[in-house]
């Protein structure tokens, strides 16, 4: 089953079910009945996030409330597509992916729509995780794990053609058990050849050199972002911190080496000549934690071209998640 074919018309259809269904359910302030608030647990311009309690089953669930401009039709696309993606990806209930428990919307104003996404509640992030991680590090046999199961729902959601765009340590979960869970659909969207994308996706310093440059991208963008997420997990710091997107550029190439002109894209205003020649740098100069399988796996990730960048499903058929890697 693929998930692309999503229609105006069925997010619309959607989108009054949504809206029907929540306004019996939402509080007079700013609640959902069922759930009582216990604190705000993270929060930033696509919404606030508290952890919750269920009052019929006692369990934690995460809320991520949004208020949403609507248009002329009472429909706030951007909300709406987020919504519709998330329902269709609950239907597979892939264990790497957050769960989607509930969505309640009440009409606040004829001009704005105040949603409310429930989740399963996840006590921490990876980039938590990595911090409370003790010296020196994790274990090379848990980044294996780790990256695996991220790679699994990454490989899912681009095999139902969904960018994530905008993944970073802080939009990975990491449950008490160790699983990964893939959050914060918010920059998420269903990609097809002919859709126009944004060029402000992804946090600085996980963004690859395509969005940077203003190129057209598509599902390469999150291969790039996982590969600084798995050097990361290494060092437990970022692993190119730029102030700007050419100072960003200036550190990748710094390590990767400046493209050649038949790699630089055609459709970008950035001329190659606005940076310093420089070589490719050995990735284990800066991690020395990495195996020759790990620095191998990295650098294909981080891949300036992206029609040479490795996939996700790729990734995962890749010698560093052999047993054996642990003894090389």
């Amino acid at each position: 089953m693929n998930i692309n074919a999503t229609s105006f018309s069925s997010q619309k259809k959607l989108w009054l079910e949504i809206t029907h269904r929540g306004n019996s359910q939402m509080m007079a302030q700013d609640g959902v009945v069922q759930y009582e608030p216990v604190a705000e647990i993270g929060g930033g311009a696509y919404g606030t996030v508290y952890k919750a309690r269920d009052k019929e089953s006692g369990k934690f669930v995460a809320l991520k409330s949004v208020r949403v401009q609507t248009d002329q039709e009472g429909l706030p696309l951007s909300t709406v597509r987020e919504v519709a993606l998330l329902k269709r990806l609950e239907q597979f209930d892939h264990p790497n992916i957050v769960k989607l428990m509930d969505v309640c919307a009440s009409l606040r104003t004829e001009q704005e729509t105040k949603v409310t996404l429930v989740f399963e509640h996840v006590d921490q992030d990876l980039k938590t995780y990595l911090e409370k991680a003790p010296p020196p590090g994790l274990p090379l046999h848990r980044v294996r794990d780790l990256m695996r199961q991220l790679l699994c729902g990454l490989s899912f959601l681009h095999s139902h053609l969904v960018l994530h765009r905008d993944l970073k340590p802080e939009n990975i979960l990491v449950t008490s058990r160790g699983q990964i869970k893939l959050a914060d659909f918010g920059l998420a969207r269903i990609y097809s050849c002919t859709m126009a994308l944004t060029p402000v996706v992804v946090t600085l310093w996980y963004r690859s050199p395509e969005v940077l440059l203003g190129s057209s991208y598509a599902t390469p963008v999150d291969l790039w972002s996982t590969g600084c997420i798995f050097a990361e997990m290494f060092t437990r710091k970022p692993l190119f911190c730029g102030e700007s997107e050419v100072d960003q550029l200036t550190k990748i190439f710094s390590v990767i080496g400046l493209p050649n002109e038949e790699e630089w894209p055609n459709d970008v205003t950035l001329s190659r000549e606005n940076f310093s020649p420089q070589n490719p740098q050995p990735i284990t100069d800066q991690i020395t934690e990495l195996t020759n399988e790990g620095a191998d796996l990295l650098m294909k990730m981080l891949t300036f071209d992206p029609l040479r960048r490795i996939s996700a499903l790729k990734a995962l058929e890749h010698s560093f998640f052999s047993d054996q890697s642990d003894n090389l």
